[in-house]
C-alpha cells in the first residue's frame, strides 16, 4: 500500500541576489542557476553578524559571489562551509576565497565515478582547507556549528547543525521541495537511509536546504522520506514478481507519475535502491549488478 503523500511544498518567495533573513542568524542569497535539479537556484545561507560563515557558496557565477559580498555589508566572512562537492554548491567557494582569504571546510574532495545526467556534475578542482569528520564542532563569532556525516545522495556530504537556533543546513540531504537523488557510484542507498535515520535521533527544529523553503516540521518529513524509499523498494519488489527484471522495465511503471526528462535520475535511483536490496539478500543479479543487469 502506497505511504501518504510526501508532504513537500515549492511555496518560497525570494528575489534573486536579495537577501532574506530566515532567522536571528541566519540570511540567505539565491544564485540564479535554476533547473531540475536546483529548483529555484542554489540558496547560499549567511550564519552570523561580524564574522560570517558561509554555508554553501554555491556555482561558479561572479553575480552571485558579488552578491553574497553585498550581502556581508562589510562583515567579515570567517568560515567557508560546503556540504558537499556538486558544482551548484562549492565552486563558488574559490571565487569567495579570493575575495575573503577565508577558509573552506568539508569532508573532502569529489568521489571517484558518477552518471552523467543523472545529478549536477561534480567539482573535482575543490579540496578543503580543514577537513571535517563527524561530531566536529566549529566556532564562530556568536554561533556554534556541529558536524554531521551524513552519506547516501553523495558519499561526502556533511550536514551542518547551528546550535543556537536548533537548525541544521541540510544541503541536499533534506529538501522540502523535493526527494533526493541518490546515484550510485558517488551515492549510496544503505547510507542514504542510515543518515535519515540519525537525523530523526536529533532535535533540530528546522532544516535549512540548500534549494527550495526550509522545512518547518523536519521529523514528519524525513519520516516520510523513509516510508517513501521504503515503498520504492517494495514496488521494484512487485516488478520482479511480475517479470520486469532490469531497470529500463520499472522505471516506466514506477516513475509513471513522474516526468519522463527525470527518468534517467529516477533509473540512477532505482540502481541505488537494487544494489541496496542486493546488498541485504532480497535480490539477485545475473552476473555483476551492473545498471543494466537483470535482477531476480
Amino acid at each position: 500500500m502506497p505511504p501518504a503523500a510526501l508532504p513537500l511544498s515549492r511555496d518560497f518567495e525570494f528575489a534573486y541576489g536579495v537577501p532574506d533573513q530566515v532567522s536571528p542568524l541566519v540570511r540567505r542569497v539565491v544564485a540564479n542557476n535554476p533547473n531540475m535539479f536546483t529548483f529555484t537556484g542554489t540558496g547560499t545561507h549567511l550564519v552570523g553578524g561580524k564574522g560570517v560563515a558561509v554555508v554553501d557558496p554555491g556555482p561558479d557565477l561572479p553575480d552571485h559571489v558579488a552578491a553574497i559580498m553585498a550581502a556581508l555589508g562589510g562583515a567579515a566572512v570567517s568560515h567557508i562551509l560546503v556540504t558537499h562537492t556538486h558544482r551548484d554548491h562549492s565552486p563558488a567557494a574559490r571565487l569567495l576565497q579570493e575575495r575573503t582569504r577565508a577558509p573552506t571546510y568539508g569532508w573532502g574532495p569529489h568521489p571517484l565515478g558518477g552518471a552523467e545526467g543523472a545529478e549536477e556534475a561534480g567539482d573535482t578542482e575543490f579540496v578543503p582547507d580543514v577537513t571535517v569528520r563527524h561530531g566536529d564542532v566549529i566556532r564562530g563569532d556568536g554561533w556554534t556549528i556541529e558536524c554531521l556525516a551524513t552519506p547516501g545522495h553523495i558519499s561526502n556530504h556533511v550536514c551542518y547543525a547551528l546550535v543556537e537556533e536548533q537548525g541544521l543546513f541540510s544541503g541536499d540531504h533534506v529538501m522540502g521541495w523535493s526527494t533526493s537523488v541518490v546515484s550510485p557510484p558517488e551515492g549510496h542507498m544503505g547510507d542514504y537511509l542510515s543518515s535519515l535515520e540519525l537525523l530523526l535521533a536529533r532535535d533540530d527544529e528546522v532544516y535549512w536546504p540548500t534549494h527550495g523553503p526550509p522545512v518547518r516540521d523536519p521529523k514528519t518529513l524525513v519520516r516520510a522520506f523513509i516510508a517513501h524509499r521504503q515503498y520504492r523498494e517494495e514496488q521494484i519488489m512487485d516488478c520482479l514478481a511480475a517479470g520486469r527484471h532490469t531497470i529500463e522495465e520499472m522505471v516506466p511503471v514506477i516513475y509513471a507519475d513522474v516526468a519522463p526528462e527525470l527518468h534517467p535520475a529516477a533509473a540512477r535511483s532505482t540502481y541505488a535502491h537494487l544494489l541496496h536490496l542486493l546488498e541485504t539478500g532480497r535480490v539477485r543479479s545475473e552476473g555483476d549488478p551492473e545498471s543494466g543487469a537483470s535482477y531476480f
